[in-house]
């Protein structure tokens, strides 16, 4: 499995959005970044992913899961983006902020603090741990 986070404005598309869409889950569209998009093209079924909210909030809030592999992004009829499918998981019981993830030790090189911009990002599995952790995250339901 691997571990992704993908960062959201809250005023255009936020956790309690991506909830509300329940086991349907919602294609993860509208990334226009090369990177970002190659990142999604390398996800499978089953991973999982941080669920950030941008702005002011500056916190990852939800877990999810990956439910659709990379497939073109109908919200664009350039054939070079794509988007993969998500779904809601769980809450994070205490929301684990950027300022406390720059100021972990073991966090320090994770994408989210080098590349703040990128809007969909790998996750090493140390930093999943880490993180999951400050958010007083025991076990996450399938």
């Amino acid at each position: 499995m691997q571990y992704w986070l993908f960062k959201s404005e809250p005023n255009t598309w936020s956790w309690a959005d991506q909830v509300a869409k329940g086991e349907a889950g919602e294609e993860w569209d509208g990334v226009r970044n090369y990177q970002a998009r190659n990142f999604m093209r390398q996800m499978n079924i089953g991973d999982r992913g941080f669920f950030y909210h941008s702005l002011k909030e500056k916190s990852i809030v939800g877990i999810v899961e990956v439910m659709a592999t990379s497939h073109p992004d109908i919200s664009s009829d350039d054939p070079r983006w794509d988007c993969v499918d998500i779904k809601a998981l769980c809450n994070v019981p205490r929301p684990v902020t950027l300022q406390e993830i720059k100021a972990h030790p073991t966090l320090n090189n994770m994408m989210l603090v080098r590349n703040a911009r990128l809007s969909v990002q790998p996750v090493t599995s140390d930093e999943w741990t880490t993180i999951c952790q400050l958010g007083n995250i025991s076990k996450i339901s399938d």
